[in-house]
């Protein structure tokens, strides 16, 4: 039997792509999704943050949405900005520099042409060699930070691999004229019903007496193939396939390792709903880098499904053992959503709900990816394939995902 450890979207991928029913999946939680679950209340749509699928490969789009009824889905041609200094650039900033104030552009384009760094061996490294002082410290360090929630030097050099959007200079100086601000992710579609939908379309293909929910393991025995749930029932397994997040894996088959290497950060997220819309009716999200503002991003699903109240998703980074203290920081979300005049005077806060998302980013280092490789070959030795953003310590897509697991599932069965 293939034993699936989390029911979010890898492993639910992979339970549809192995052609047989000799397999059950195992959730922790009491219903399946990870984080692609939607709340819907009073009127809103709100998801574990924003999760908006960017299709590159035609049979994933298929396999995604053949049983959404496409009426309920909405084609998006992403609007997204930067709020900097009190304007809003276009996102990538370092496309964009043309629409900062003259004196600004000469620093960016200064630091830019002199550049005399050439090698690199981190992310922050990386960041000033390829854009120059300025514009890696006017918006790629300062956001990244608030992003990760760490200092940047720690990061791997390729830590957002072909998700960071690079530019050369001569892509920088054309577009000061003819803007193209393409990207891996330039048009979305999203389900009016949330990203549950997706969930929802894939489980069409799996029984539904193959989950088991409620279920959380907490020990693997590779040498006799059996795992231990909760409830302390022990379930035999042929093959293993795990999501969950690589060092949990590592500690419950009690393969040792230097916890020194994996890293992560929390993210908070509030999903806030208002009486009435505010003044931006166009952006889908907007970037924050000033510590000014305790987010880093705020997303609106009002602007994206065009409703007539706003709704909005904000997200703050913190270190992976930082205590949140929700109540205050909903308290200064609100006062900096006022400050930034995405919320006015005249609206008021009517529902909301707050998810703390543990792990959420992870953090890419040398040595963590070396560390993966060798462990997920060792493991594999005994039969446990580990996959996902979390199952494979790395940063992804969800479309990656999907493709990961379709890929197993067709190399073992």
């Amino acid at each position: 039997m293939d034993l699936i450890i989390g029911a979010g979207i890898t492993g639910l991928s992979y339970a549809a792509f192995c052609g047989h029913s000799n397999y059950m999946l195992l959730e922790s939680e009491n219903e399946i999704g990870g984080y692609c679950k939607t709340t819907n209340r009073n009127g809103f749509v709100w998801d574990y943050s924003g999760h908006f699928f960017h299709f590159q490969d035609e049979s994933i789009r298929k396999f995604i949405m053949q049983e959404i009824d496409e009426r309920v889905l909405v084609n998006v041609v992403k609007n997204t900005y930067i709020r900097y200094k009190g304007i809003m650039v276009n996102y990538p900033f370092q496309k964009n520099i043309h629409q900062l104030s003259k004196e600004e552009l000469i620093d960016c384009l200064y630091d830019l042409f002199t550049i005399t760094q050439t090698g690199y061996s981190n992310f922050k490294e990386m960041l000033y060699a390829k854009f120059g002082k300025s514009i890696a410290e006017k918006f790629l360090i300062p956001y990244n930070e608030k992003l990760y929630a760490c200092n940047l030097n720690t990061l791997d050099k390729e830590a957002m691999g072909r998700f960071f959007p690079y530019a050369s200079k001569d892509e920088i100086i054309c577009n000061f004229k003819k803007e193209d601000n393409s990207s891996y992710n330039a048009s979305f579609v999203y389900p009016k019903t949330g990203a549950i939908s997706y969930i929802n379309s894939i489980s069409k293909h799996i029984e539904s007496d193959k989950i088991k929910t409620n279920s959380k393991v907490i020990a693997i025995d590779r040498v006799h193939h059996f795992v231990t749930i909760d409830t302390g029932d022990e379930i035999v397994y042929d093959r293993l396939i795990s999501t969950i997040p690589f060092p949990q894996l590592l500690d419950i088959t009690q393969i040792p390792y230097d916890k020194d290497i994996y890293n992560w950060n929390q993210v908070l997220v509030f999903n806030l709903g208002f009486d009435c819309n505010g003044n931006d009716k166009c952006s889908h999200w907007i970037y924050f880098p000033e510590k000014d503002f305790c987010f880093y991003r705020v997303g609106f699903y009002s602007n994206i499904l065009s409703t007539n109240r706003m709704s909005l998703y904000v997200e703050i980074g913190f270190a992976m053992q930082e205590e949140i203290d929700v109540n205050m920081w909903l308290d200064r979300t609100l006062k900096d959503l006022k400050k930034a005049r995405i919320v006015n005077e005249n609206q008021h806060l009517i529902d909301y709900e707050t998810i703390i998302m543990n792990p959420a980013y992870v953090h890419i280092n040398t040595a963590s990816i070396d560390d993966v490789r060798l462990k997920k070959k060792q493991l594999a030795i005994d039969g446990i394939y580990s996959i996902g953003r979390y199952g494979g310590w790395t940063y992804c897509s969800i479309e990656d995902n999907i493709k990961e697991a379709r890929a197993l599932a067709e190399l073992l069965n």
